[in-house]
C-alpha cells in the first residue's frame, strides 16, 4: 500500500463538505417551495380568485431566486468528483455515474424546460398548461433529488454490482437493485419529506413576519393555512421515513447507528438516548462512561433497530474489537483479511502479466474468499473504522429535537389558522420567523449524520476516503477550498439580499 497523504485527504473532504453544505442550503427550499407553489396555483385555477394568483407569483419569485443559485453550486459539486476524487470516480464510475447521468439528462431538463414556462408564461399560455408546468417543476425537482439520492444510497449500501479484478473496478450488474435498494428508497423519502418541511417553514417565517408588521395580512394567512397542512403531513412522513432509515442503519451500517446513539457497549433491550451530554474523553475500549448525563427510553433502540425488544444492538466496542458471543467479527480481523485480499489481488495481476494461468487462478480463488473485506485492508488500525462519535451523536439529536419543534409549529399554526386568530398570537409569530433558520440547521444536521456517520468510508466497507482522492498536491486543494468558500459566501449573501428586497416589496412587487 502506498503512503496516504492525510493532508490531501482532509482538504479534499473539507472542500467537498463545504460545497455540499452550501448547496444544501438551497436544495431543500427548492424541493419544498416548488410543491407549495403548485398547491397555491391549483387553488387559484380552481377558484379563479386573483388573490391566489398574486400569492402564487410572489412565492414563485422567491423560488426562482433560490433555484438559480442552487443550480450553480450543484454543478460545482458534481465536477469535484472528477477533480478531487478521481480514484473514486474510476473505481465506481460505472455504477455511480448512471444515476447522475439520468438526473442530468431526464430530470434536470424536465425541470428546467417547464421552469421557463412557469416563471415567464403567465398570460402567455393557458391556465391549465401553466399549472401543468408548475407541477412538472415540482415533480422534476424531486426527480433530480431521486437520482442523486440513489447514487448516495448506493455509497451507503453498495448492491447490484460486482468487482472486476481485471480492471480493479466495481461494475453495474443490476440497475434495478441499485434503484430500489431499501437504503436508497429510505434516503429519498426521508430527504424529500424533510425538505418539504424546510419549504413550509420558509413560508411560515415570511408570513409570520408580515403578520408581525401587519402587512399583507390576508396573503399571509392564506399562505400559512396551506403550508401548515402540508407541513403537518410532511412532519408525520418525516417520522416514518426517519424510523425506516434507522432500521436500515441497524442492518447495513451498524457502526453509524452506534455512533449517533453514543452506544459503546452493545446490549439486549438496548435503551434509546433521548437526551444526554457525551463524555468528550470517551474512546473505544476504555473504561470511561460514555455520558456525563443522559435520559433513556428503555428498550427503544432494540425496537427501532430490529423491531424486537430483546434484540442485541452492537455497540462501537463490539464492532471494533469483535464479540464472539454474538458472532461479530472485529475490525482487527477484518483488516487482517482485507490485507490478505489486497495481496492476493496483486499476486493475481502479477501472475496474469507473467502468463502463469495456474498461479493466477489460485490467487483469484484466494482473493474471492476475502474480497468482502478488501476495503478494511487500507485501514491502519481497528479504531480507524470509528466515525467521529460526538459529531454524529449531537447532529442526530439536534435533527430529531428540531423536527419535533416543527411538528408543534405546524399544529399551532393550523389550529389558529382555521380559527382565523393567528395574527393575534404575538407569542407564536416570532417562533414562526425563527423556524426557517432552525429548519436549515436541522436539514444540514441530517446530512452530517448521513455522511460523517459513515466515515471512514467513501463506499461502505469497500473503499475508504483515504484511497479515493485524486493525485493532487494538498496545497492546490487548499487554495480552491478558500476560493470556493469566498465564492459560495458571496452567492449566499447575494441570494439573501435579493430575497430580502423581494420580501420587502411583497406581492405587489411581482
Amino acid at each position: 500500500m502506498g503512503e496516504i497523504d492525510l493532508s490531501l485527504v482532509n482538504w479534499s473532504r473539507a472542500q467537498f463538505a463545504l460545497t455540499a453544505m452550501y448547496h444544501w442550503i438551497f436544495v431543500p427550499l427548492t424541493l419544498g417551495l416548488s410543491f407549495l407553489c403548485a398547491f397555491y396555483e391549483s387553488i387559484y385555477v380552481k377558484t379563479g380568485n386573483e388573490e391566489w394568483k398574486h400569492l402564487t407569483k410572489f412565492w414563485m419569485a422567491l423560488l426562482g431566486i433560490n433555484f438559480a443559485i442552487g443550480v450553480a453550486t450543484g454543478i460545482i459539486l458534481e465536477f469535484e468528483f472528477g477533480t478531487n476524487w478521481s480514484n473514486y470516480s474510476w473505481i465506481v464510475g460505472d455504477i455511480f455515474g448512471a444515476p447522475l447521468a439520468i438526473e442530468g439528462i431526464v430530470a434536470f431538463f424536465l425541470e428546467a424546460t417547464f421552469f421557463a414556462v412557469m416563471f415567464f408564461g403567465w398570460n402567455r399560455v393557458s391556465k391549465g398548461f401553466h399549472l401543468f408546468s408548475t407541477w412538472m417543476v415540482a415533480i422534476g425537482s424531486n426527480l433530480s433529488a431521486l437520482w442523486i439520492l440513489v447514487a448516495n444510497g448506493w455509497m451507503q449500501y453498495p448492491v447490484g454490482m460486482a468487482f472486476n479484478p481485471e480492471s480493479a473496478r466495481f461494475e453495474m450488474q443490476n440497475f434495478w437493485e441499485v434503484l430500489f435498494s431499501p437504503v436508497a428508497i429510505a434516503k429519498f423519502t426521508h430527504t424529500t419529506s424533510s425538505s418539504f418541511l424546510v419549504g413550509v417553514m420558509f413560508v411560515i417565517a415570511i408570513s409570520s413576519y408580515y403578520l408581525l408588521k401587519r402587512r399583507h395580512v390576508e396573503m399571509a394567512k392564506r399562505s400559512i393555512l396551506v403550508a401548515s397542512v402540508f407541513g403537518l403531513i410532511s412532519f408525520c412522513y418525516v417520522g416514518l421515513t426517519g424510523d425506516e432509515s434507522a432500521y436500515n442503519n441497524a442492518h447495513v451500517q451498524p457502526m453509524k447507528l452506534a455512533a449517533y446513539e453514543g452506544l459503546f457497549d452493545g446490549e439486549r433491550r438496548a435503551d434509546l438516548v433521548a437526551l444526554g451530554v457525551m463524555n468528550p474523553a470517551k474512546r473505544p475500549g476504555d473504561d470511561l462512561e460514555p455520558f456525563l448525563f443522559e435520559v433513556k427510553l428503555p428498550g427503544m433502540l432494540s425496537i427501532m433497530g430490529y423491531r424486537n425488544l430483546n434484540a442485541f444492538v452492537p455497540g462501537i466496542n463490539d464492532l471494533v474489537f469483535g464479540n464472539e458471543e454474538e458472532n461479530i467479527l472485529g475490525y482487527g480481523k477484518k483488516i487482517e483479511l482485507g490485507r490478505v485480499a489486497i495481496a492476493d489481488l496483486a499476486a493475481y495481476k502479477e501472475a496474469k502479466k507473467a502468463g502463469d494461468d495456474e498461479a493466477a487462478k489460485a490467487s483469484l480463488a484466494r482473493f474471492e474468499q476475502n474480497q468482502s473485506y478488501m476495503g478494511y485492508g487500507y485501514l491502519e488500525k481497528p479504531e480507524d473504522g470509528v466515525p467521529p462519535v460526538q459529531i454524529s451523536y449531537y447532529s442526530f439529536h439536534i435533527m430529531v429535537f428540531l423536527a419535533v419543534f416543527f411538528g408543534f409549529i405546524c399544529i399551532a399554526y393550523l389550529v389558529y389558522g382555521i380559527k382565523d386568530t393567528i395574527e393575534e398570537k404575538r407569542w407564536l409569530l416570532p417562533l414562526g420567523v425563527l423556524s426557517f433558520f432552525l429548519a436549515l440547521i436541522a436539514s444540514e444536521s441530517g446530512w452530517v449524520v448521513a455522511e460523517v456517520g459513515r466515515q471512514p468510508w467513501a463506499i461502505q466497507d469497500m473503499l475508504p476516503v483515504g484511497v479515493a482522492t485524486s493525485n493532487l498536491a494538498a496545497g492546490n486543494v487548499m487554495t480552491t477550498f478558500w476560493m470556493f468558500a469566498a465564492l459560495f459566501t458571496l452567492l449566499l449573501l447575494a441570494e439573501i439580499k435579493i430575497m430580502l428586497n423581494q420580501i420587502k416589496k411583497g406581492p405587489e412587487g411581482v
